[in-house]
């Protein structure tokens, strides 16, 4: 995994974008994960199967816990989720539409942050020119706060070379979910690497009855820029392959 470094120009669709001193005084000088390898780690994906999973334990058994897009981790998921958080996203849609772009108080965007303890913030911050103001505001209000998190970001090359790859591998779409993204990394980082909550249906596989679009809310995406299905037949295919442990359904009594 390849993270920015200096002052270079990146290309963004087609865009110039150049780093600011004080953008450039937030880039890590060095690969966070660099000579690091962890032996059981597992994404958490958000999706509706994830209630009343009990899959709560298992997860949080794991080395190192990758969460996605800031979801919520209060008592009453805990059970279904888990708590541990070694590394979380954060979409900068969900900046602007729950924080007001971090352009006002940011008291609530830090409240929300503090159930992740001193775990990583990845912020793609370089993904699209658009993302940057956004992203290097929630980085620096981590820092004014004294927050224990660690905001890290991918490098525009890294994030190239996975839609060359997942694009050579059949996959369509405008654009990679948060969560094939952090699945890509997890695949360089781990051992041994466990999914929840990637089931992209409406109907529980088991019992056929009805899931909300998340565990926690049943808001829908825009529609247009991902494909939820396709990527988790790629990711089924890895599953078969021995490649990842993609779990759907109920966590049973053994895994507890």
């Amino acid at each position: 995994m390849s993270y920015i470094k200096g002052t270079q120009l990146i290309a963004l669709k087609s865009r110039q974008a150049a780093f600011t001193p004080s953008e450039e005084a937030l880039v890590p000088p060095t690969n966070p994960f660099a000579n690091k390898t962890y032996e059981r780690c597992s994404v958490v994906g958000n999706a509706g199967i994830l209630t009343n999973s009990t899959c709560g334990k298992t997860i949080d058994s794991s080395d190192f816990v990758i969460r996605c897009n800031l979801p919520p981790l209060a008592n009453e998921y805990k059970e279904d989720v888990g708590v541990k958080t070694n590394l979380v996203s954060a979409n900068p849609s969900i900046l602007h539409q729950k924080y007001g772009s971090l352009l006002d108080s940011r008291r609530a965007f830090m409240e929300k942050l503090c159930q992740y303890g001193d775990s990583m913030l990845l912020l793609p911050a370089f993904s699209y020119s658009g993302n940057i103001a956004v992203c290097m505001r929630a980085s620096h209000t981590v820092k004014d706060f004294g927050s224990p998190m660690e905001p890290i970001y991918f490098s525009p090359q890294y994030l190239k070379d996975l839609d060359t790859f997942w694009r050579s591998q059949g996959w369509k779409a405008v654009r990679l979910s948060t969560g094939m993204i952090l699945t890509s990394m997890a695949l360089e980082l781990c051992d041994e690497l466990h999914l929840y909550g990637f089931w992209p249906f409406e109907l529980h596989p088991e019992t056929f009855k009805e899931l909300t679009n998340h565990y926690y809310d049943d808001l829908r995406p825009k529609g247009g820029f991902h494909a939820m299905p396709e990527e988790f037949k790629l990711l089924l295919h890895l599953h078969n392959q021995g490649v990842l442990k993609l779990h759907i359904g109920d966590c049973p009594p053994s895994e507890e």
